[in-house]
Order: C-alpha cells, then structure tokens, then sequence
C-alpha cells in the first residue's frame, strides 16, 4: 500500500553561487564525489540530490528541522548507476513512523536543461 507521495521541481543554477561550506553541510561526501566526477553536470547533480531530498520530505509529510537533518536523506547510486535513497537519524525514524519496519522507498530523478525533478514513493509492505 502507498503511503506516501512526494515530489519536487528545482532550478539547478541556484547552485552555482553555493560555496563549498555550504554544499558540505548539506549534501554527503558520496554526492560532491559524485557531482565532481562530471565537472560540467555538478550543479545538475546537485540540483538531482535535492530535488530526491525535498521529494522524500514531502513522501514522508515532514521537513528539515530539529529531529531531520540535511544528512539524514541522501542519494548513492547503485553498480548499475540506478539512484536510490539512503534514510538515516530523524527521517528513518519518521518513515518507521509513516510505513513500519519493512517500507520500500521507490526514487526516480529526471533532469532536462536547468531543470531537475524526483519523485518519491514510500509503499508499507
């Protein structure tokens, strides 16, 4: 059964400015490695990484704050490149919450020019 639907539409040009401090605090060493690797495409990435985040926020219908840190959603890509969400701290215990111990986090991100969109679904099994 779904229990929860989030989406999420972000500019990637809005991380162009970012210095690195703040792409530090907010995105995992796994997804600046990443991001750097294609130097050309790294805001896109960036914009890909957040995009899966805000879009797993709003599956789990909560945001960042004092119990879901920035670190707590993050996104690795599995050996055949597919993306999948990482779920720690404060959002696991939310989607525990929303969808019990055996919930499977579905994620699909898209990009096209300066846009990046992902989508999460959370399914309780």
């Amino acid at each position: 059964m779904i229990v929860g639907i989030g989406i999420d539409l972000v500019e990637s040009g809005r991380f162009l400015d970012w210095s690195a401090f703040k792409k530090q605090r907010i995105f995992t060493k796994k997804e600046l490695e990443y991001a750097d690797a294609d130097n050309a495409n790294a805001e896109k990435h960036l914009a890909n990484f957040w995009a899966a985040r805000e879009a797993c926020l709003k599956a789990l219908g909560t945001g960042f704050g004092d119990d879901i840190a920035f670190s707590d959603i993050s996104v690795v890509h599995d050996d055949n490149g597919h993306p999948e969400i990482m779920i720690a701290g404060g959002a696991r215990n939310a989607l525990k919450e929303l969808a019990g111990m055996t919930a499977a986090v579905h994620l699909s991100i898209s990009d096209q020019d300066n846009f990046s969109v992902a989508m999460v679904v959370i399914e309780k099994q």
